[in-house]
Formats: structure tokens, C-alpha cells, sequence
């Protein structure tokens, strides 16, 4: 049967406009109708996977908790969501053409709400209120981990101690020299020594390093240095434990190879990458290769696939087991324990836990006679480790190794890459050619994938750490590695010294890569800190490109696009002040970086440089010759868009008359001091002065925007700033 439609009459009673109203309201809703019905024909087409975007909305939920200022904010994500949940649960009619759109609301709604619910669980299970104030105290304590720095020639250790005023244990970190810590010192150890300790620092600036949020989630109360020689009361030290197995293997390595050679196989060998200099460090970050330093996905991946092919391989050569056992099963049980034997040697870290759950969840699909690498099974990987460890979604690490394991797979999913290395009949020569190339393609997709990531952490990106790592990464994986398996093994007979040579060799061309690489010119890309908003379009751009397929990818140009516009307009910083204000950096337009006070504090000079955007030292402000500096004060006039601006900067806590200051302070827009000023000084646009920075951590300042960054504008109400304003 048709529909009749009864026109409509005009009236004066105003009926005519009811209906006319009632009539656009029906069109509209049925236009919408038209949207949500196309929208689940394209979902229905792009073959919509769900376990990716689950995992996504709660990654989300994760990371809007570290955005969102406090618990009002926490608790209401949570309940806005569960209601949205339940409104589309119960209002939405499920007619079966719009399953996927309505699970979808459902599901990523609860997803979401579970992300925030899980973060703030776990910041509240184990967030450690930091020490009140810097202090010089006696500690008697539990040794509950020790790192070997011979690099640094200090021993990190890691104590549990008990204050009388809290009546509860606290977790400190301590540096100390090795002259005054005995080597029997070990994890069991009951200890006694004086220390300087000293609450978690906050950010130096905005956009640097956050160790407090670190501690607060590793549950430190305080860290310090050691002064004196430690003292051993009591305890009995676990030497067999798999901490002291792991220095004693790093131990035995080192005495195989010096050098820098002996201390990178000993970061391969057991994850103690203490022994490592800071300038092959240093070269290696600048060359993109500082992945390959850390044991996580690579490292794992080949351990677990080198022993899955000998195992499945050596299992094929006896009848009597190949005819009765699964071999695939067997060798993937054998490959399961390497890696998880491999996993607690090296320390057990999160990277390292991550690829190995990673790695076990491919040996199971293998098993299971499904797709060992799939966007399915990397998102199962991520949940787990989130569900664990929620605060790893803030650290580069996780971000990382996910994005490049993403990028890998949708990649080499996506058409074009699977018609380029389909089979064919060609020789080998031929073969091995593409291969090569599509070696470089994928490492330049994957340092195009990470550079927004690298800038927004580290504020430099190694520029050619592709073409390092199409070299670098088949050396480590298929060269060095399994020859320090094998020299390990025949130095059980005494016969490894062949191997070592070799291993050594591998090791010396691996930093001569890393070394020429970093020295080339425009190795490294410097950028100021990336906005937060930036740093969210270039993430939702590639989880869009890559976990969609067909048309709806190219809609991730739009947020890519955004990003890139983002980045290019961001701001280098004119000014920089250290949250105790001791230190100011000062951008000049020549590109040179002047600093207040000529600082031997390499963490506080990194810091300037990177959040300025500049490889140049900073020169002490006193030498610049249009700077009037006395014993107690700087003036210095900087230049932006047509317009002088005078800062007032102090040198020192030395007292000066009210008088003179206030008149200085009238002159000058910005005054900045470590101390707190009078009332009576009042600058033309900002004081920062002890009681301000105290309140709001350090300073980015854009003059020229009148734009003024503060850390606490990014640190809200979490417990590791709470407890850094008491």
C-alpha cells in the first residue's frame, strides 16, 4: 500500500504552521536517518573491526585522565559516558541495520569511562606522597634494587625505609659512588647511610621531562646521592637471585669486549646498559638508533623467532618426537619460555613486558593457525599492558614501539605493498632487490610515523635514522645478537674468544654508523615544545590511516593536515624560567640562546636547548653587550615585532633597597627573581618572583603574543603536582 500524504491547508488558527513545522522536522529527521544509514553501509564495506577502536577508546580514557584537571572532571567523563551508554542501549531500536553504529556508541562509550576508571584506580593504589622538603638524613633501609652505572661510576639503589612521622614505609632512590658501596651490596642487603635527599622534581619548564608524575607512579618518595661510605647492618643478600644473575652477566660480558663495544653487548645480553657513554649515547639518539639500546620489541621478536626456527628445526630431525607431538605447538612452548626467561633476566621492565606479551600472543595464533600479525592482535597486546600499566600510554616508550608495530602491519596489509611482494617468477637477484626496497620504504614510513611523537617527547628527531636503521637493525638482529648467544654458549667449554672478535666487529660498525650518521649535517631537527592540541591530530590522523581501510583513509589527510599547520605555527619561546627561577634562557632572533646564570648543570643547559629549538650553547647573559648587569641584577632589552621589552633578571638572594628596586621594577615589563619581591615592585606586565613561580612551576613566555606557559596549567589536580605546591 502507498502512502497518502493529506495536504496541507492553510488555517487561521495557525495550524498551518504546526504542520509546516511538524513536516521539517519529519524531513529532518529523515535526513538524518539517510546519514546514520549510509554511515553503516560504508562501516559495512570498510569491513569495520572493532577490537582496534575498543582498545583506542580506552587509550583515550587514559589520556584524557592526565588532561582533565581533577576528580570533578574524572567523575563526570564517567558518568556522561555510562549514560550515553545506556540512553543508546535503551532508546536506540536495534532494526538490525544499524548494529554497527549503535554497538559501536555502546561500546566505545564504556571503553572510555573503564580507561579514566582504570587510570585513577591505579594512581591511587600506588602514588607515593613525596618527603616535604630537601633534607640531609640517616637511612636505614631494605635494598630492594640495585643498577650498576659504570658509565657514571655510581651504583643506583632503590630502598624501602620507615619514617616514624608516616608509620608506613617509603620508597627512596639513591645514588651512590662506587668507592663507598661494597659489591656484596645487593638486593636482600639491610643498609645504613647518610644521603641528601630530595622530592621528585616536577617539570624544570613546560614541556620538560616530568619526573615527579614518574615517581609518583613507581611509588619514590624522595631521590638523592649517598654521602659517605654505606654501612651493611644485616640481611642476607639474594646473590642468586635473577638481579644479581643479570649483573654478573653484563659483568662477564664486559670482560670479553672493552670499550664502548662491551658495554652495548652487555645491554643486548642482559639489559644493563649502565656501562654505555654518554657520548655513544648521545650518538645514537642522534641517529635514530636508541631503540636498539633498549631491550623491547626488536630484541624480544628475534630471541623468540630465533628459538621457535631451531626449536621447530632441531624437534624435525628425531622421528620418534615429530611423528607423536604437534611440532609447531612444542616449538612454540620452547619459544614462549625463552622469551619469558629473556623477559625476567633483563629486569622484567614494561618495554620489555610489552613485546613479550606481544610476542606470545603471535606464537598463540600460530598455534591456533590464524594471522600471526594483525591489527586484532596488537590492539589485545596494547589492552593488556594499559589494563596493567595505564600510566605507560604518557611515556614515549609505549607510544613508540606501538606506533611502529602499527605502522609495520598496515603497511604491509594495505594493497599496493601486498601486489609489490607477491610471489612471481623472476630470479634472485630480482627478489632480494625488492625486498632491500621495501626495507627502506617501511623505515622511512616508520620515521615519518614517529616524528611527531620523538618531537613532542624529546624535541628532536634524528632526520636520517632511516636509511641508520635499514643497516643497523638487520646487523643487531640477524649478526650481533645470535653471535652473543653463540659466544655465550661456547663460553661455557672456554672456546667463545672467536666469537667475541666478531661480535666486537658488529658492535664497533654499529657505532660507526651511529656516529657518522649523527655528525652529518641537519642530522637533527630541533623544535619547541608541540601543543598538545598538534600532538592529538597527528595521533588521531594515523590511527585513522591505519586502522581503516578503503576510502574512509584518506579522511586522515584532514587531521594530518591540521597538525602539520600546528607544528609550522608553533611559537619558539622568547623566554624560558626554571621553576625555582634561577635559571632564564633568552632567544635571540640570530638564533643564540642567552642564559641568566653560566650553569654546570648539563640537565638544566638540555633542557634550555631543547625547548628553545636550538643547538647553540647558551652565553651568559652578562657578556652580551647590550646587557647592564651588577652583582645583584640584569637588565637586558630584547627586540620583538618593533617593540622593546626590558627584563629585570636577579642574580643572586643578596638584599637591595626597596626604594631602588621598585623604581627598577617600573621600568622593566618582566622581572624575574628566585626570591620572594616586595609589593612595592610592580613590572608593566609580569613578576615572576618566588611566591608566583611557587604557585604556577616554570615559564614558557611568547612576548611578542603575550602568551604566557606555565607547568602547572598541564599538571592540574594529580597528586605528584599536589604534593610539589605543598
Amino acid at each position: 500500500m502507498g502512502t497518502r500524504h493529506t495536504p496541507m491547508v492553510p488555517t487561521g488558527d495557525g495550524q498551518g504552521s504546526l504542520d509546516a513545522a511538524v513536516q521539517r522536522n519529519w524531513l529532518s529527521a529523515a535526513q538524518l536517518s539517510s546519514a546514520v544509514s549510509l554511515l553503516e553501509r560504508n562501516l559495512d564495506r570498510s569491513g569495520f573491526d572493532r577490537a582496534p577502536w575498543l582498545v583506542v577508546a580506552f587509550s583515550a580514557g587514559i589520556a584524557s585522565w592526565f588532561l582533565m584537571p581533577g576528580p570533578l572532571q574524572w567523575a563526570l567523563s564517567i558518568i556522561i559516558c555510562v549514560l550515553v551508554a545506556v540512553s543508546a542501549a535503551a532508546v536506540w531500536r536495534d532494526d538490525g541495520s544499524r548494529s554497527h553504529l549503535r554497538m559501536a556508541v555502546i561500546a566505545l562509550s564504556v571503553m572510555f569511562a573503564l580507561g579514566v576508571a582504570t587510570i585513577w584506580t591505579r594512581s591511587e593504589m600506588v602514588g607515593a606522597t613525596p618527603v616535604d622538603r630537601p633534607m640531609v638524613t640517616t637511612l636505614s633501609g631494605y635494598v630492594i634494587d640495585r643498577e650498576n652505572q659504570p658509565a657514571q661510576k655510581r651504583a643506583r639503589l632503590t630502598l624501602a625505609i620507615r619514617e616514624a612521622d608516616r608509620g608506613a614505609a617509603l620508597k627512596v632512590r639513591v645514588n651512590v659512588d662506587e668507592d663507598d658501596l661494597y659489591p656484596s651490596v645487593s638486593e636482600g642487603s639491610i643498609i645504613k647511610l647518610r644521603a641528601r635527599l630530595m622530592p621528585p622534581a616536577p617539570p624544570m619548564f613546560p614541556g620538560g621531562y616530568n619526573f615527579a608524575r614518574r615517581a609518583w607512579f613507581d611509588g619514590l618518595a624522595a631521590t638523592g646521592s649517598a654521602i659517605g661510605q654505606v654501612e651493611v647492618i644485616d640481611g642476607d643478600p639474594a646473590q642468586s637471585g635473577l638481579a644479581n644473575v643479570q649483573r654478573r652477566l653484563a659483568s662477564h660480558v664486559r670482560s670479553q669486549l672493552d670499550g664502548s663495544a662491551g658495554a652495548i653487548a652487555a645491554a643486548f645480553a642482559s639489559g644493563d646498559r649502565g656501562a654505555i657513554s654518554p657520548a655513544d649515547d648521545e650518538a645514537m639518539r642522534d641517529a635514530g638508533l636508541t631503540h636498539l639500546l633498549s631491550i623491547s620489541g626488536l630484541h624480544v621478536s628475534a630471541l623468540i623467532a630465533g628459538a621457535y626456527f631451531l626449536a621447530i628445526r632441531l624437534l624435525a630431525l628425531f622421528p620418534a618426537i615429530a611423528l607423536r607431538a604437534r611440532l609447531p605447538i612444542v616449538a612454540a612452548a620452547v619459544a614462549a619460555g625463552a622469551g619469558i626467561g629473556y623477559t625476567l633476566l633483563t629486569g622484567a621492565e614494561v618495554p620489555t613486558v610489552r613485546s613479550c606479551v606481544a610476542a606470545l600472543l603471535v606464537l598463540g595464533a600460530l598455534v591456533l593457525g590464524r594471522e600471526p600479525l594483525s591489527l586484532r592482535l596488537v590492539a589485545v597486546a596494547a589492552f593488556t599492558v594499559l589494563l596493567l600499566w595505564p600510566e605507560a600510554i604518557a611515556g614515549p616508550s609505549f607510544q613508540m614501539s606501538f606506533a611502529a608495530v602499527i605502522t609495520i602491519i598496515a603497511l604491509h596489509g594495505s594493497r599496493p605493498v601486498r601486489e609489490f611482494l607477491s610471489p612471481r617468477d623472476e630470479n634472485w637477484l630480482a627478489r632480494f632487490g625488492r625486498r632491500t626496497l621495501m626495507l627502506l620504504v617501511t623505515g622511512f614510513v616508520i620515521e615519518i610515523a614517529l616524528m611527531p611523537i620523538v618531537l613532542f617527547h624529546f624535541h628532536r628527531a634524528g632526520v636520517y635514522g632511516a636509511l641508520a636503521n635499514v643497516i643497523a637493525i638487520p646487523l643487531v638482529t640477524f649478526v650481533s645478537m645470535p653471535l652473543i648467544a653463540f659466544a655465550l654458549a661456547l663460553d661455557v667449554v672456554g672456546l667463545g674468544a672467536p666469537a667475541w672478535w666478531i661480535v666486537e666487529q658488529s658492535l664497533d660498525l654499529l657505532l660507526k654508523i651511529a656516529h657518522t650518521t649523527a655528525a652529518q649535517p641537519g642530522a637533527v631537527k630541533l623544535m619547541p615544545q608541540m601543543t598538545y592540541a598538534t600532538f592529538g591530530f597527528f595521533i588521531a590522523g594515523g590511527l585513522w590511516l591505519a586502522l581503516w581501510s578503503g576510502r574512509f583513509r584518506l579522511l586522515s589527510a584532514v587531521p594530518i593536515a591540521i597538525g602539520c599547520i600546528m607544528l609550522a605555527r608553533t611559537p619558539v619561546p622568547d623566554l624560558l624560567i626554571s621553576s625555582d627561577g634561577r635559571h632564564v634562557a633568552i632567544t635571540m632572533p640570530d638564533n643564540r640562546l642567552l642564559s641568566l646564570r653560566d650553569t654546570r648543570s648539563d640537565y638544566a643547559r638540555d633542557n634550555m636547548i631543547e625547548l628553545a629549538g636550538t643547538r647553540s650553547e647558551p652565553v651568559p647573559v652578562e657578556t652580551w653587550p647590550s646587557a647592564d648587569c651588577s652583582p645583584e641584577f640584569c637588565v637586558l632589552d630584547i627586540e620583538r615585532d618593533g617593540r622593546k621589552w626590558s627584563l629585570l633578571m636577579a642574580r643572586n638572594r643578596v638584599r637591595v633597597e626597596e626604594r631602588s628596586l621598585a623604581a627598577a621594577c617600573e621600568r622593566s615589563d618582566i622581572v624575574v627573581a628566585d626570591r620572594w619581591l616586595p609589593a612595592s615592585c610592580r613590572p608593566l606586565w609580569l613578576k615572576a618572583d618566588a611566591a608566583y613561580l611557587r604557585e604556577n612551576g616554570g615559564l614558557s613566555i611568547d612576548v611578542e603574543g603575550r602568551e604566557i606557559t606555565t607547568v602547572a596549567s598541564a599538571q592540574g589536580q594529580h597528586g605528584w603536582w599536589q604534593a610539589a605546591e605543598k
